[in-house]
């Protein structure tokens, strides 16, 4: 036999397809929200916006300039460059001044001068202390506020149009999605706030890039103060980066930096008042897993404050997705693995360039989606009623502890809603900007396009973990390129699918062993079973995780409930038959279980609806039957219909109660899996994408049997992971990448909101131990039987 990690027939991919990368026929992604936004859903989109089609901004000739001939086709990206417009008077000027100058700033002078000398009273202050606090402030803008030069900007559009072109097939955008985004900045009298996923540092000069071959003027980027480094730095300001603290109290006592807090509020409320663009990254750092991560709104919350603050009439905002078929940083196994985050320096950044000129990343997909007015977001949020968020311990522990296994209930309290409907009451405005967070990132997380690297990635890990022939795989990408296009979701490639999965395989690299038997004989495709291949499969299938996650959920709903009748012995008819209200109140409590690890709605939608509507397509696809003639027979008499249920796990107004589709017809529904081999083969794949989380939390399930005194969260953390990587290197772990880092890491954060322990933070150290309610053996056996109930183990 010979066996390569990738051999040459993987590299011989015909240029053709290249060409034909690009398809017109796309589903639109990334409209505003009906529910939230239904003024600006109406604005900026017209009927023939989404049959613009797909261009890749990399591919310049002298068709995109004004001149022609010889010399324009040899000097072509210098022309395309100088005819863009890019003007110093488009960009903020005497920031520095006019922070300094700014109310909020001055108190914050006074106090901390205040604070350095308590004997003073406000009125009397030292004058030698308010000077000494004013340099402080000058000092810290100095290092933070961005410098943007047009020559920079031209003169990197042309250096990246030679990179791109070197390490990228083509970097792909929607000219409709384009063309509002560019509407918006030209026709109306507000600022931009670009809020994109964050997956690789190459998206700071991604959307600098793209905006500016469209003529649209830089964005102001937020980025932390760990690329504050020498030259770099510099490079970054000049494009418009301005850097930020990643933790904003980076005070020796821990205490609120008020000074720094107010310069920073009052510099994004200048840049908003002199109509400059933002770009502000919600999730704070890049991605380890494939999949967003959770959202840390403070930025956010600075521009919402401005806009109420009524120094600008409106804020525009922009949900940006993006996608790649391979990050240039490759993967992030290291961090994974434990090791311990490299802090950024020029020398790494020379390395990474140097790496990245000789390898070839395939493509990048990059979806804005319609801007949206913050005001109008704001105004529907009084309009409604909010309820007051409960904690994961509220929702779940009756579920898990009580005896209803399968509803998700309240305390038994009356449903409790945040009254007032104003910015200036704390608690009413930390929950509208959370929801508006969440809101963005799902939403720019749904537009990204899905890229043949995580079709095939998700494929070798939970189709076809056993080696497959090449001819089989490639069928299989082709049925499920078709089910992402029936979900509305859209793709980042497109072309013959033999010559789209060899582009892949390529791109996995030393993740996929090809295996081929004899000259003749077909190519075996597998995945490679060590740990870093593992990991890194996962990182790629993760970007189809939000395709099916509802589905899936659903499936391990129905693999839970099925086995709760069988170890109940119920009768043989019923045995695989599912009560359809008891599988969507089960997928939705095992939604919030896992809520740190994907979000399934909006915040403005109910978990019930999309999981009634998830049920729906299953339905109709076939994949689940109705069993209309058992109905009678088996409606549980016995089983009373819950008491109102809180609005996060709600589907149902009081409204929609007289006059609904949700009738007792639909509440009586019985459901059954079909017995088609293509079926079941496809709720068993759906199964298995949810499997490696699971194993995950199960596994920490069964760890926290060990915790028998106080430990710090970050050494319990650590034995956590260890015992995680010992599962797998001993192969006891059915799926190996359930021992990421990131996975142990967010085990500890659900089991610490779920109640199963109890905090205590001294000196900036916390310190973790059993809470009352799981310290019974019983109860910490019932979490551990409630998560193994929907695990394919």
């Amino acid at each position: 036999q010979e066996r390569s990690s990738s051999p040459s027939v993987l590299r011989s991919v015909s240029s053709t397809w290249k060409e034909g990368l690009l398809n017109r026929k796309r589903p639109f992604v990334g409209r505003c929200c009906h529910s939230c936004t239904p003024q600006s859903k109406e604005k900026l989109f017209n009927s023939s916006i989404p049959s613009l089609g797909l261009r890749n901004v990399i591919y310049i000739n002298e068709t995109h300039t004004r001149h022609r001939g010889w010399l324009a086709r040899r000097l072509c990206y210098v022309l395309f460059v100088l005819e863009h417009d890019v003007r110093k008077d488009m960009f903020a000027r005497n920031v520095v001044e006019n922070v300094l100058k700014n109310s909020r700033v001055e108190k914050a002078t006074i106090d901390v001068a205040i604070e350095s000398n308590p004997d003073a009273m406000e009125s009397n202050v030292d004058p030698k202390a308010i000077n000494k606090v004013k340099r402080k402030a000058r000092g810290i803008l100095q290092e933070m506020v961005a410098n943007i030069s047009p020559a920079f900007i031209r003169m990197t559009g042309w250096v990246l149009l030679k990179l791109f072109n070197g390490f990228f097939w083509s970097i792909q955008i929607h000219k409709g999605q384009l063309e509002m985004v560019k509407k918006a900045a030209t026709e109306h009298n507000a600022p931009l706030v670009f809020l994109p996923v964050h997956k690789s540092h190459i998206d700071y000069l991604l959307l600098t890039f793209i905006l500016f071959c469209h003529n649209i003027k830089a964005p102001h980027i937020a980025a932390g103060n760990n690329l504050n480094i020498p030259i770099f730095s510099t490079l970054i300001r000049k494009l418009g980066g301005f850097f930020i603290r990643r933790r904003l109290d980076e005070t020796p006592g821990g205490k609120k930096d008020v000074l720094y807090r107010s310069l920073l509020h009052a510099y994004t409320e200048e840049l908003l008042r002199q109509q400059q663009f933002l770009e502000i990254y919600l999730e704070g750092t890049r991605s380890r897993s494939g999949k967003p991560s959770p959202a840390r709104a403070g930025l956010l919350s600075i521009v919402v404050d401005a806009l109420c603050s009524s120094s600008i009439p409106d804020v525009l905002i922009v949900p940006v997705g993006i996608s790649y078929d391979r990050i240039i940083e490759g993967n992030y196994n290291s961090e994974q693995l434990g090791k311990p985050k490299k802090n950024e320096s020029l020398w790494g950044v020379a390395r990474g360039v140097f790496r990245m000129l000789r390898k070839n990343y395939g493509c990048v997909r990059v979806d804005f989606t319609q801007p949206f007015s913050l005001k109008e977001y704001l105004d529907t949020q009084r309009n409604k009623q909010l309820p007051a968020p409960l904690t994961l311990e509220q929702i779940m522990v009756p579920a898990i502890v009580a005896a209803q296994p399968d509803q998700p209930v309240f305390n038994g309290e009356e449903e409790v809603h945040l009254n007032s409907r104003d910015l200036t009451d704390e608690p009413w405005r930390r929950q509208v900007i959370a929801n508006l967070a969440k809101h963005v990132l799902f939403t720019a997380n749904k537009s990204s396009a899905v890229m043949s690297t995580h079709i095939v990635a998700c494929l070798l890990l939970y189709r076809h973990r056993d080696g497959v022939f090449l001819s089989k795989l490639v069928e299989d990408f082709f049925s499920m390129k078709e089910e992402i296009l029936s979900r509305d979701f859209d793709l980042g490639f497109s072309g013959n699918s033999e010559d789209v999965v060899m582009h892949a395989l390529h791109l996995l690299g030393n993740c996929v062993t090809v295996t081929n038997a004899g000259r003749n004989a077909e190519f075996c495709i597998s995945p490679r079973t060590t740990i870093p291949a593992l990991f890194e499969l996962n990182f790629y299938s993760n970007g189809l995780f939000h395709v099916f996650i509802t589905e899936a959920i659903i499936a391990c709903s129905v693999l839970a409930m099925l086995r709760e009748q069988t170890a109940d012995l119920v009768e043989s008819t019923s045995k695989t038959l599912v009560s359809q209200e008891r599988l969507i109140r089960k997928a939705a409590g095992l939604s919030q279980f896992l809520s740190n690890e994907v979000a399934v709605a909006l915040p403005c939608q109910m978990v019930y609806q999309v999981f009634n509507d998830t049920l729906g397509r299953l339905i109709q696809y076939g994949v689940l039957l109705v069993a209309e003639e058992e109905q009678e027979e088996l409606s549980p008499t016995e089983e009373p219909w819950p008491k109102k249920f809180p609005e996060p796990l709600s589907w149902r107004s009081d409204e929609e109660d007289e006059d609904s589709d949700f009738g007792e017809e639909q509440r009586d529904r019985y459901l059954k899996v079909s017995l088609s081999p293509e079926h079941q083969e496809f709720f068993t794949f759906l199964q298995r994408i949810l499997a490696p989380v699971l194993e995950a939390y199960s596994a920490a399930a069964i760890f926290v049997h060990s915790l028998k005194s106080p430990i710090t969260e970050s050494e319990y953390t650590h034995q956590l992971f260890r015992y995680l990587l010992t599962r797998t290197e001993k192969k006891v772990a059915a799926f190996g990448e359930s021992a990421t880092h990131y996975l142990v890491k967010n085990t500890v954060k659900t089991f610490k909101e779920l109640g199963v322990f109890k905090e205590k933070r001294e000196g900036g150290v916390t310190t973790l131990e059993l809470s009352t309610t799981f310290l019974p053996q019983a109860n910490r056996n019932k979490l551990l039987q409630y998560i193994l109930g929907f695990s394919l183990l």
